[in-house]
C-alpha cells in the first residue's frame, strides 16, 4: 500500500473525530449563550409582560422544569434516532424560542415558551455530552473538560452581548434575536456530519448496559454538586451585601470573579484530565471546595476571606461536572437515556438547593446559605465515596 495513502487513511478518522468534537463544542457554547441570557434580561421581561419582578422570577423555575423533562425525553431520542438530527432539531427549537421571547406580551404565555426553551436546552445538553462520549470513549476526559469550557465561554459572553445590544438598541428584543442567530451555526455544522454510534450498539460500551445503581449514585452526586454550584453563583452577590462586605458594584464584580475563576478552572481541567484519573481529580475538587468555603465561613467579616473563598470555590468546582461524566463513562455504558437521568439529577439540584437557601436566608441569616452549600458538598463527598465503593465491587464481579 502507498505510504501516503496509508497515512491519509489513518488521519481520516482523527479528522472526523475532531470535526464532530468541534460541532459539539459549538452546540454547548450556544447552550451557554441561551442559559445565561435570562438573568440580565429579567427586568425587561417583567416590564414586557406587565408583571412584578417577583412574579417574573417564576420563569426560572419553568425553564428548569423544562430542562429536566428535556433531559429525560432527549436521552431516549438519542438512543433511537440519529444523534445529529436530534441535536440539530433541539438547537433549532432553542433558536426559535429565543427569537419568540421578545414577542410574547403575557407572563403565562412566556412561562410556557420558556419551559419549551428549557426542553430544547435539556436535549442539547444530553446530546452534546452523550455524543462526545460515543466519539472518544475511554479517552473522553480532556475532550469533556473542553466541552464544558466552551459552555463557560458562552455563559461568560452572553451577559456582555446582552448589555451591549441593550445599550445600543434600548431594549431586550435585539439581544434575544442576536443570540438566537448565534445558536444556528452549530445545527448547520452537525447536519452535514454522520452521527456516531452508541457504545452498546457497537459492543464498545464500558460495561454493557448502564447499571441502575451507578446511574442513581451519579445522579445523586450531580444533584448535590449542581445545587451547590448554582446556589453559590446565585446567592454570593446577596450574601456579600447582607454581610456588609461590599456595595452593589463590588458584589457584582465578586460574582463575575467567581464565574471567571470557574471558566479558568475548566480550561485548566483539560490538561489535568489527560494526566490524572477522574477519582483523583474529583477528590481534589471536593477538598478544594470544602477548604475554600471553610475560609469564607471562618472569617465571615473579612472581605479578603470572601474573595479568596469565592475564587477558590470557582476554581475547585469547575471540573467536577465534566469529570463526573468521564468517570461514569469508565464505569458503565453511556446511553442517551442514562445521560438524561444524570442531567435530570443536576437539574433537580439546581432548583432545590437555591430555593432552600432562599428560605433560610432571612430567618437564619445570610451565613445559613453558605452552610447549606457546605452541607451539600459534604453530602456529595459521602455519595462520591459510595460511588467509588460500588464501582470497585462492580469491577471485581466482571
Amino acid at each position: 500500500m502507498n505510504p501516503s495513502a496509508s497515512l491519509r487513511a489513518e488521519a481520516a478518522p482523527k479528522a472526523r473525530a475532531l470535526s464532530l468534537t468541534f460541532g459539539y463544542y459549538v452546540a454547548l457554547m450556544a447552550l451557554g449563550l441561551t442559559t445565561a441570557s435570562m438573568g440580565p434580561t429579567l427586568p425587561g421581561l417583567a416590564a414586557q409582560t406587565g408583571a412584578r419582578l417577583a412574579e417574573a422570577g417564576f420563569l426560572f423555575t419553568a425553564r428548569s422544569l423544562g430542562y429536566m423533562l428535556g433531559s429525560l425525553a432527549g436521552g431516549r431520542l438519542y438512543d433511537r434516532l440519529r444523534g445529529h438530527t436530534v441535536l440539530a432539531a433541539a438547537l433549532a427549537i432553542a433558536a426559535t424560542a429565543m427569537a419568540a421571547v421578545p414577542l410574547v406580551p403575557r407572563l403565562s404565555l412566556l412561562t410556557v415558551l420558556l419551559a419549551a426553551l428549557g426542553l430544547a436546552e435539556g436535549a442539547v445538553d444530553v446530546g452534546a455530552n452523550t455524543l462526545l462520549v460515543w466519539v472518544h470513549r475511554d479517552r473522553v476526559g480532556p475532550f469533556m473538560n473542553g466541552l464544558h469550557f466552551f459552555f463557560g465561554i458562552g455563559a461568560f459572553v452572553s451577559p456582555i452581548v446582552v448589555a451591549q445590544v441593550i445599550l445600543h438598541s434600548g431594549g431586550i428584543a435585539w439581544a434575544y434575536w442576536v443570540l438566537a442567530l448565534a445558536v444556528l451555526p452549530g445545527a448547520l455544522w452537525l447536519l452535514r456530519l454522520p452521527s456516531p454510534q452508541d457504545g452498546v450498539a457497537t459492543g464498545r460500551g464500558a460495561a454493557g448496559r448502564p447499571d441502575t445503581a451507578l446511574v442513581a449514585l451519579v445522579a445523586a452526586f450531580l444533584c448535590l454538586y449542581v445545587g451547590a454550584e448554582v446556589g453559590f453563583g446565585g446567592w454570593v452577590y446577596t450574601y456579600a451585601l447582607a454581610m456588609g462586605l461590599s456595595g452593589p458594584a463590588t458584589a457584582a464584580y465578586l460574582t463575575s470573579a467567581f464565574w471567571g475563576s470557574f471558566t479558568v478552572g475548566r480550561f485548566l481541567g483539560i490538561p489535568l484530565a489527560a494526566r490524572f484519573r477522574p477519582q483523583a481529580i474529583l477528590a481534589g475538587d471536593l477538598l478544594g471546595c470544602v477548604a475554600s468555603l471553610a475560609i469564607l465561613l471562618a472569617w465571615p467579616h473579612s472581605t479578603v476571606a470572601l474573595w479568596l473563598g469565592s475564587l477558590g470555590v470557582g476554581l475547585a468546582m469547575a471540573s467536577i461536572f465534566p469529570t463526573t461524566i468521564s468517570l461514569a463513562e469508565r464505569r458503565m455504558a453511556i446511553t442517551g437515556r442514562a445521560t438524561g437521568w444524570l442531567l435530570a439529577g443536576g437539574g433537580a439540584g439546581s432548583m432545590l438547593l437555591p430555593w432552600l437557601m432562599g428560605q433560610a436566608f432571612e430567618p437564619l441569616g445570610p451565613r445559613a446559605a453558605m452552610f447549606a452549600i457546605l452541607a451539600a458538598l459534604l453530602l456529595a463527598a459521602a455519595v462520591f465515596a459510595a460511588l467509588t465503593a460500588a464501582s470497585a465491587r462492580r469491577a471485581e464481579r466482571r
